[in-house]
C-alpha cells in the first residue's frame, strides 16, 4: 500500500486506504522494479533459459490514500528517529542527511522498539540483537530474522504489521516427491537452511530445492525454547512447509553428488548446503534412558519440561547459556531448581570472572559443583537432589558424523573447513551454521566456529549467493543475547582469547557494559541494562574502524552512546 511524505511547513505520512486497490506489474514493496519481473525458468544454477517466464505474484497499488500530520519539518534533526502514531497504527519516522523516510517501528525478530536503536549510514540496528534494516528499502541487511520492514515511502502493508517477507520466485521444476533428484538439496531446518533456501527464491532461482531434517516440525525458532519453557511453547518460523522430515544415514558419494537417507531413497544434486547444526555433547551416566531426563533440543522436549517441574523439583547439568536459561525459566514454576556445573563461575570462559559473579547475583538457585550420576541426582560429595525433571546442558559437538568417509573435509572435532563463500573442499557442497570453521575477516580470516543464531543466517545467506555465482564475502559482527531471571545480556564481536575486560558502568546494580580487550583492541563488548550500546559497537566495528583499549578505559563512553533518537 502506498504512502509518502508532503514537506511544508509540517511532515506528513500519508497512508492508503485498503478499499481500492490497482494491479501494479513488476513492482516490488519498495517500488523498484522487480529482481523478478524477468525471472525465467533455469535448467542450471544462475543461468536463464528462452522458455516463458512463470508468472510471478503481482503487487497492488491503492488508488486512495489517507494523511495524518505528524510535525513540523524543523522538530527532527538529521540523525533522529521519532516513534510516531498514525491513528491506524504506529511508524518509526526518520530523518538522515536531510531526507525523511518511515518505516515499521518494531524490529521483526523479537518486537524491540527500534527508536532505541542505532541510525548510522542508511540503515537501523536494533537495540535488542543486532539486526540492521535499509531505512530506504526496509530490506534487511543483517541477521538475526528472516522478515524485513514495511516501508511507508511508496508500498506497504497495513501499518498493524511491522514485517514484510520478500517476495520469493515460484519453482518452475514439476514437483514430485519420490523425484530423486534435486538442483539444491539443503540437510538441516535450522536458520542457516532456512534463509538459504529463502534467499535462492528472493534472488530468483525457480527450480528444486529440497531441504531435508531430522526435526518434526517446520523451521523453529530454537533460542526460544531455553528462554521460554512453557507448554504452550509456540515457536514457528514459516506457515509453510519447504523440508520434508528424513534422515540421513549416509553422504558417501560427493562425486556422483548423492546423499542415501534412511529409507534407502538415494537423492542426487547439483548443489548441496549442510547445515545439520550441533547435538548434545556425550555423558557417561546411568539412567540415560530415564524419561525425565532431557537435552533440550525440540518444542516437546520444552513443553514436557515445563509440565514435569510445574510445583516439581528441577535438576539443570551445566552452566552453559543453554543450562542457565533453563534455570532461569524454571525459577516461577518449579519447587525448586537446582544446578550443577564444573566451574565456580558461569559463563567465566565467555563474558569474564567479573561479570559472571555478578550475574549470580540475581540467581537465588542453590549451585553445586561436582560430577553426578543419575537416580535421583546423586553428587560425589554423596548429596543426594530431588528430581522430578533433568534437564543437561553441558555442551555440544557438531552434528556430522554421517560425512565420515564422504571426502568433505573435517578437522579433529568434527567440524567442517568452509573457505569465505562457504564452500567445502569438494566442489559443489556448501556448509554453513555451528558445523563449520570459517574464514572471519575480523582475525584476519583465521578460522573459527561462531555457533551463535545470527552467524548461521548470514551463512545461509552467502552460500546461497555463491551457489548462484553471485560470491559476496561475510560482513556482519557476530552478535548474541541471553535472557536469565527477567535480564537480557547482549553481546557482539568475537572475544575468544580476550586477555583483559574493561568494566563501566555498575556490576553490582547489573547496569553495566564489559569491554573485552586483547592486544590493546576491544574485540568484543556485553552489557546489561545499557541499550543500545552494544548495536552502537556492533556498528563501530562493521565499519571497519578500530576500538582501542584506551578508548573505553576513561570512563567517557559517551561518543558510543547515540543520543540521536527520541
Amino acid at each position: 500500500y502506498q504512502g509518502c511524505f508532503s514537506i511544508f511547513m509540517e511532515v506528513k505520512v500519508e497512508l492508503s486506504l485498503l478499499e481500492k486497490e490497482k494491479e501494479v506489474d513488476g513492482l516490488s514493496p519498495n517500488g523498484k522494479a522487480s529482481p523478478f519481473a524477468d525471472c525465467r525458468p533455469n535448467g542450471a544454477l544462475g543461468h536463464g533459459s528462452d522458455e516463458d517466464s512463470t508468472p510471478l505474484r503481482l503487487y497492488h497499488k491503492p488508488r486512495d490514500y489517507v494523511e495524518a500530520s505528524i510535525c513540523h519539518v524543523k522538530d527532527l534533526e538529521n540523525g533522529q528517529m521519532r516513534e510516531v502514531d498514525l491513528g491506524s497504527g504506529r511508524a518509526l519516522l526518520i530523518k538522515e542527511h536531510g531526507e525523511f523516510s518511515a518505516m515499521g517501528h518494531k524490529c521483526p525478530h523479537y518486537g524491540a522498539p527500534l527508536v532505541k536503536g542505532v541510525l548510522s549510514k542508511g540503515h537501523v540496528r536494533c537495540p535488542w540483537h543486532g539486526a540492521c534494516f535499509n531505512i530506504a528499502t526496509g530490506d534487511i541487511e543483517d541477521f538475526p530474522g528472516l522478515d524485513s520492514l514495511p516501508t511507508f515511502q511508496v508500498t506497504f502493508p497495513a501499518l498493524q504489521s511491522q514485517k514484510r517477507s520478500k517476495p520469493m520466485a515460484r519453482c518452475s521444476a514439476v514437483i514430485n516427491s519420490s523425484t530423486g533428484f534435486s538442483h539444491v538439496l539443503i540437510i538441516g531446518s535450522g536458520p542457516a537452511g532456512l534463509v538459504c533456501a529463502e534467499t535462492l527464491r528472493q534472488e530468483g532461482f525457480t527450480d528444486r530445492i529440497v531441504m531435508c531434517t531430522m526435526d518434526k516440525h517446520p523451521p523453529y525458532d530454537r533460542p526460544k525454547l531455553s528462554k521460554v519453557c512453557t507448554e504452550t511453547l509456540s515457536t514457528k518460523l514459516r506457515q509453510y512447509r519447504i523440508y520434508q522430515e528424513c534422515c540421513i544415514t549416509e553422504c558417501r558419494d560427493v562425486k556422483t553428488r548423492s546423499v542415501t537417507f534412511d529409507d534407502g531413497l538415494r537423492m542426487e544434486y547439483r548443489k548441496l548446503f549442510i547445515a545439520t547444526g550441533s547435538k548434545p555433547k556425550p555423558m557417561n551416566y546411568k539412567g540415560k534412558d530415564v524419561r525425565n531426563v532431557f537435552h533440550l533440543r525440540t518444542p516437546e522436549d520444552a513443553n514436557s519440561i515445563a509440565r514435569l517441574a510445574n510445583n516439581k523439583n528441577a535438576v539443570i547439568v551445566g552452566t552453559s547459556f543453554v543450562g542457565m536459561e533453563v534455570a532461569a525459566a524454571l525459577t516461577d514454576k518449579a519447587h525448586s531448581v537446582s544446578v550443577i556445573g564444573i566451574e565456580s563461575v558461569p559463563f567465566k570462559k565467555a563474558l569474564g570472572e567479573k561479570v559472571g559473579k555478578a550475574i549470580m547475583k540475581c540467581m537465588t538457585l542453590p549451585f553445586c559443583f561436582s560430577v553426578l550420576k543419575l537416580k535421583e541426582v546423586v553428587l560425589k560429595s554423596g548429596k543426594v537432589l530431588r528430581a522430578d525433571v533433568c534437564v543437561i546442558g553441558a555442551g555440544s559437538v557438531p552434528a556430522t558424523s554421517f560425512l565420515k568417509q564422504s571426502g568433505v573435509h573435517m578437522d579433529s572435532k568434527g567440524f567442517i573447513t568452509v573457505n569465505k563463500m562457504m564452500q567445502t573442499n569438494v566442489d559443489g557442497v556448501f556448509a554453513g551454521g555451528d558445523v563449520v570453521m570459517f574464514p572471519f575477516p575480523q582475525r584476519s580470516n583465521k578460522k573459527v566456529n561462531i555457533p551463535h543464531w545470527q552467524m548461521a543466517h548470514v551463512h545461509g545467506r552467502v552460500a546461497a549467493l555463491s551457489m548462484m555465482g553471485r560470491a559476496t564475502e561475510i560482513k556482519t559482527v557476530p552478535y548474541f543475547w541471553s535472557a536469565m531471571f527477567g535480564k537480557s545480556i547482549r553481546y557482539a564481536g568475537y572475544g575468544d582469547g580476550f586477555d583483559d575486560v574493561i568494566i563501566q558502568g555498575d556490576l553490582d546494580e547489573l547496569r553495566f557494559v564489559a569491554f573485552y580487550t586483547r592486544s590493546e583492541e576491544v574485540v568484543a563488548v556485553a552489557s546489561m541494562n545499557y541499550d543500545p550500546i552494544v548495536s552502537r559497537v556492533a556498528e563501530v566495528l562493521g565499519s571497519g574502524k578500530t576500538i582501542k583499549k584506551r578508548d573505553v578505559e576513561t570512563g567517557d563512553i559517551s561518543w558510543l552512546i547515540d543520543k540521536g533518537s527520541q
